[in-house]
């Protein structure tokens, strides 16, 4: 009857917070028609020969030559059950005769005779009025005075945990903690020569963003088919000492195929070429990395309504426009829930990428920003009813 969210970061390579929303029972626990009503009229049918289908003895036979009968009948002139099925896809009925009596069956269907005479119902015979869900806009939130923002902070070198002197697998150094890890380097000294410097990274995880001397440079991402991506940024170099952070991020995890614990994710190769490509560094092998396992604001629990005040991060106005992007930035607001019993919705279609919390809750990751084959967000509107409290 219903299908399933994925709440929080539960979900397969590429797979946001999404719900089956064909399902007879919607995301929201709607009803959408005539799949409702039509899986009720055959559960009914069902019912109202329960009895006779266990205990009945089942018999099946030929009724043509892609027309068969299930029946179910007990001894003693008990009752009697029958399924008469058409696996014909063409478009005209097959006539077929069961019992001395003739019958119409419609294409690919199966008709139910409680009796072994009457038939109740048919699975192509759809008898309830479709219906139409609609939402309406309770409360808008475009003014920037609403919203308070908190700017991740960027890892260095010489601050992250964990060194290396190679780059490390993804999913193996974050132990599915969080969707992100931090590889950075720095300590090298540009040639003066190295003109039009561009950052070279090669990835297997799903999505990286870089960032030069604490800059946002730029950011690329795969797809579930291209199991590598390629990030070709121009950057600006420091004369002297430089240092770079690129942050790897992982929606999902791998979903099908053999050897699943062997599968590479992460960064693969990390090289920055000159413009006249002659005086080029290459930091894959043999070079130090340094690592950091998720956000500050993961750390922080910063979406956690219930947090200690001695730990509470430090929210500041925003001094920007909302339409401006600013990666690695929290956002946060309060609202009263709307009134009444209906299901509430949050609509993200301005958003980017990143992960939504309501009253310390994740309601699951959200990618607005990265299409279908068909040019659309796959999914904008996130149902959290279940978390709203009558007061904010």
């Amino acid at each position: 009857y219903h299908g399933g969210t994925n709440f929080g970061r539960t979900a397969s390579a590429y797979i946001i917070t999404s719900y089956y929303d064909q399902a007879p029972l919607d995301e929201y626990g709607l009803t959408r028609q005539p799949k409702w009503g039509h899986l009720k009229e055959l559960h009914g049918a069902i019912n109202s020969c329960s009895e006779t289908l266990l205990q009945g003895n089942p018999s099946n036979f030929s009724l043509g030559q892609l027309q068969e009968a299930y029946v179910f009948e007990e001894e003693a002139g008990g009752g009697c059950v029958a399924f008469l099925i058409n696996n014909d896809g063409r478009d005209d009925n097959a006539t077929v005769q069961f019992r001395n009596m003739s019958f119409q069956l419609p294409p690919k269907s199966i008709s139910i005779l409680p009796d072994c005479i009457n038939v109740i119902f048919n699975t192509a015979k759809v008898n309830v009025e479709y219906n139409e869900r609609r939402t309406n806009v309770s409360e808008v939130f475009n003014e920037a005075e609403r919203w308070q923002q908190f700017k991740d902070l960027i890892p260095n070198f010489l601050d992250t945990p964990l060194k290396a002197d190679t780059l490390l697998e993804h999913m193996n150094t974050t132990k599915d903690k969080s969707d992100y890890l931090w590889y950075t380097f720095s300590s090298f000294q540009t040639n003066s020569s190295c003109t039009e410097p561009v950052l070279h990274v090669e990835s297997l995880a799903h999505v990286a963003h870089a960032f030069v001397n604490n800059i946002y440079a730029g950011a690329a991402h795969g797809n579930h088919d291209v199991k590598k991506f390629t990030m070709d940024i121009p950057i600006g170099l420091n004369d002297g000492m430089n240092n770079i952070s690129i942050l790897s991020v992982m929606a999902g995890l791998p979903d099908s195929g053999a050897f699943l614990e062997k599968r590479f994710a992460g960064l693969a190769t990390v090289e920055i070429h000159c413009g006249d490509m002659e005086n080029s560094y290459n930091f894959t092998n043999n070079y130090t990395w340094g690592y950091e396992v998720g956000l500050l604001g993961e750390k922080l629990q910063i979406y956690n309504t219930e947090q200690n005040l001695e730990n509470a991060p430090e929210w500041t106005k925003i001094d920007q426009d909302l339409s401006s992007k600013q990666p690695l930035t929290w956002y946060k607001t309060a609202f009263d829930a709307p009134v009444g019993d209906d299901p509430v919705a949050l609509n993200l279609s301005s958003m980017g990428k990143g992960e939504a919390w309501v009253n310390g809750l994740s309601v699951g990751r959200y990618w607005v920003s990265f299409y279908t084959s068909e040019g659309n967000s796959s999914q904008t509107l996130y149902v959290y009813i279940y978390f709203l409290h009558t007061y904010t």
